[in-house]
């Protein structure tokens, strides 16, 4: 991390190394197993392991699977494939669920010292009595039970003797805090749910804020960062530090979590979408998630670099997704290659060229990077431009092909049109031009200038393609209420056109730049070599501005 990504938990960590606080950073990178990662995880990814690379630490993924109702397998993979994707290693790969046994030896120690109780009291009960903002809580019955009662009943939950929601075990804190988490929260739960991990060993499963500091004090962690959210449950995190028997004492730190405009970046909300059929699973390449933005074809490197220039805050605030587009576009710009592609073809038949006769001419595989050389495309008597490059009764100032005008054909010769062919329904099927020889590209020719230039593809040669074209998955910034009333209805718009030649053996997550149309990755899902799709990942331009 240069000095242009300083940020106040840099300052911080650099404060303990300079006081001798600890001898080694360690961060962890902790998900819940309930879902696909989205561009907010990249953001904590980004942070926790260049935290540490930056100070000599190390950095462990860990899996925060103490939840089996949500959890899965398939997210667990899903998360390592996306970790190893964006290029990070973990010194370690651990799961919460392996400490479930040392995570019930800290609560009989709790009930022990007096500080855990089992209560009989239903969910609403405990809620109610849980007071407000103004209001103190309530201290319930149970509360009074003595250690041998609640060593028993305890260990009774274990053995499965109660059904679930029948019995909870609470800390014994403050009923009276200013900060209801405080106010003796639950700790474990009775869930007959099998585990991913630990199939049906455990019918009692710990609550995560109490299984997290935990986490975090047996894995020797220094730094626990996290999302503001948590900011409230510091007091927690930090009581059950205290009061663990571990040596290791983690210290909690919040930053601002990554809100992106036009999108949604909760789990529950992006499950929903895919639950619901909206898009195609939680790789769709609108969703925010990691395995979406890969399939779309965003880069490793320009996730990475947004992640890191827009900074570590204390703050909430908004970022324009068009700031991650904009560094999609400058990793993209030296690297992809360019070719063309007509997404809605209009055929065109050039009257004075050779019947059967097929030109190959040269075009740069990327103007701003010399390096990758030449390649050859055909030009024949029958080519297809996109049907928006002609009119038949334009506008002024319109410059492509009408009736009468001479336009240039991208690495080829100027065309003019002099008829066209329309269908019963009145629509144009087939532009008829004349081609000047003296304009052939490179020649030099200099006796006249068009101000149009258009891209084509040689119909002969031309090969078929899907082009998938997407819009903004959320129409607005959601604020409360349902946001599945913001969800844009128009969001993949889907072409069918052709390709150059030479993209016939083309590989899943190839990306090439479209002459005038963007850049677009190869579909990894769909693509084949009978039936190529392209997505677009993004447009040429925009009007972001660093």
């Amino acid at each position: 991390m240069s000095e242009n990504h300083t940020h106040f938990i840099k300052h911080i960590v650099a404060k303990d190394i300079e006081a001798g606080s600890y001898e080694q950073i360690v961060t962890r990178f902790p998900p819940e197993p309930n879902g696909y990662l989205h561009i907010g995880h990249a953001k904590s990814i980004v942070l926790n392991f260049e935290l540490a690379d930056e100070f000599g630490g190390r950095t462990n993924l860990r899996f925060d699977d103490t939840n089996p109702l949500k959890e899965d397998k398939e997210y667990v993979e899903a998360i390592r494939e996306d970790l190893e994707w964006l290029g990070y290693e973990p010194e370690e790969v651990r799961y919460a669920s392996s400490y479930f046994e040392e995570m019930y030896k800290q609560a009989v120690k709790l009930i022990e010292n007096g500080l855990a109780y089992v209560e009989d009291l239903s969910q609403e009960e405990i809620r109610r009595m849980r007071g407000s903002l103004t209001e103190a809580g309530e201290e319930s019955p149970s509360r009074s039970r003595s250690v041998e009662e609640n060593l028993e009943l305890f260990e009774r939950m274990r053995k499965g003797e109660f059904s679930d929601g029948e019995k909870v075990l609470r800390a014994k804190i403050d009923m009276s805090s200013p900060n209801i988490n405080l106010r003796d929260p639950v700790i474990y739960r009775i869930s007959h749910t099998e585990h991913h991990n630990t199939g049906n060993t455990w019918c009692i499963y710990p609550m995560y804020s109490f299984a997290h500091p935990l986490e975090d004090a047996i894995e020797g962690v220094t730094h626990s960062i996290c999302t503001l959210e948590f900011e409230d449950q510091r007091p927690l995190y930090d009581w059950v530090v205290a009061n663990a028997d571990l040596s290791a004492e983690p210290k909690q730190i919040e930053f601002a979590r990554l809100n992106l405009t036009n999108t949604v970046m909760s789990k529950r909300k992006l499950k929903q979408l895919v639950d619901e059929n909206f898009v195609d699973g939680w790789d769709d390449p609108r969703m925010p998630t990691i395995s979406g933005l890969r399939r779309r074809g965003f880069t490793p490197e320009s996730i990475k670099q947004f992640c890191r220039e827009i900074g570590v805050a204390k703050a909430d605030n908004l970022v324009d997704y068009r700031m991650l587009e904009h560094f999609l576009r400058e990793d993209l710009k030296m690297e992809a290659p360019r070719t063309m592609a007509v997404l809605d073809p209009l055929k065109v038949v050039i009257t004075n060229y050779p019947e059967g006769h097929v030109e190959w001419l040269p075009a740069d595989i990327n103007p701003e990077n010399e390096e990758m050389g030449m390649r050859e495309i055909p030009f024949s008597r029958e080519i297809y431009i996109e049907r928006e490059d002609f009119m038949e009764d334009p506008p002024k100032k319109y410059f492509r092909l009408y009736p009468g005008n001479e336009v240039r054909i991208k690495h080829a010769y100027f065309l003019k049109c002099h008829d066209f062919v329309k269908d019963e329904n009145g629509e144009i099927t087939e532009i008829h031009c004349t081609y000047d020889p003296e304009t052939k590209s490179g020649s030099g020719f200099t006796g006249r200038k068009v101000k149009g230039t258009l891209h084509y593809v040689e119909a002969s040669k031309a090969v078929p393609a899907e082009f998938r074209l997407y819009d903004s998955l959320i129409d607005d910034d959601v604020e409360g209420g349902d946001f599945m009333e913001h969800v844009n209805a128009d969001s993949l718009r889907v072409q069918h056109g052709f390709v150059e030649p030479n993209m016939k053996k083309v590989q899943p997550h190839d990306k090439f730049q479209f002459f005038r149309h963007g850049y677009f990755n190869v579909d990894p899902k769909d693509s084949s070599a009978e039936k190529l799709v392209f997505n677009r990942v993004v447009g040429l331009k925009s009007s972001f501005k660093l």
